[in-house]
C-alpha cells in the first residue's frame, strides 16, 4: 500500500510547538555550564532570580511569578534549603502560608551569578535589541496562551 505523502503543515519542521521545545531545550543547555559553578539547577536559578529581586514571598507568590505550582515548586525549595541559600518559614498568623527568603549565602551568590546574563547573550550571538524583541514576543505569546481570569 502506497502511503500518500505527509501535508507540510504535518512536518514537524514546521511546528511552532517544536521550534519552542528544541529552542527552550537548548537554551537550558547553555545554561547548564554558567550554573554548575554557583551549584545551581536552572529551576534553582530562576527560583533564586525572583528572589534577587524580592525577597520575602510566600510559596503561593512565587509560583505565581515563576508559573509553577507548589508540587513542582516545593521540591526546588527544599534543595535550595538544604543547600543553606533560603529558609522556609511558616507564617505564624496563617500556617498555611510559607515565607522564603534568602540567608546570607543566597544573597552572596547574587554577586556571583552577575555575569550570567552576559554571558548567556554572547552565546546567543544576538544583539540586545534582538534579544529585547524575542524576549517581548515569547511574553506575548505566554500572555495569549494563558487562561483569563474573569
Amino acid at each position: 500500500m502506497k502511503r500518500k505523502p505527509t501535508p507540510d503543515h504535518l512536518l514537524l519542521d514546521q511546528q511552532l510547538c517544536f521550534a519552542l521545545y528544541a529552542a527552550s531545550r537548548s537554551v537550558t543547555g547553555i545554561y547548564r555550564p554558567l550554573l554548575d559553578p554557583l551549584g545551581l539547577t536552572y529551576p534553582q536559578y530562576l527560583v533564586m532570580l525572583v528572589l534577587w529581586e524580592q525577597d520575602g514571598l510566600t510559596v503561593r507568590e512565587l509560583g505565581q511569578r515563576l508559573q509553577l505550582d507548589s508540587g513542582t515548586l516545593t521540591p526546588l525549595l527544599k534543595r535550595l534549603q538544604a543547600a543553606g541559600l533560603i529558609s522556609r518559614q511558616r507564617r505564624q498568623e496563617d500556617e498555611r502560608e510559607v515565607d522564603i527568603r534568602l540567608t546570607e549565602a543566597g544573597l552572596a551568590l547574587r554577586d556571583q551569578a552577575e555575569d550570567v546574563p552576559k554571558c548567556m547573550a554572547q552565546r546567543l550571538q544576538l544583539a540586545p535589541d534582538q534579544m529585547r524583541t524575542l524576549r517581548d514576543e515569547l511574553k506575548q505569546l505566554t500572555r495569549q496562551l494563558s487562561p483569563t481570569e474573569d
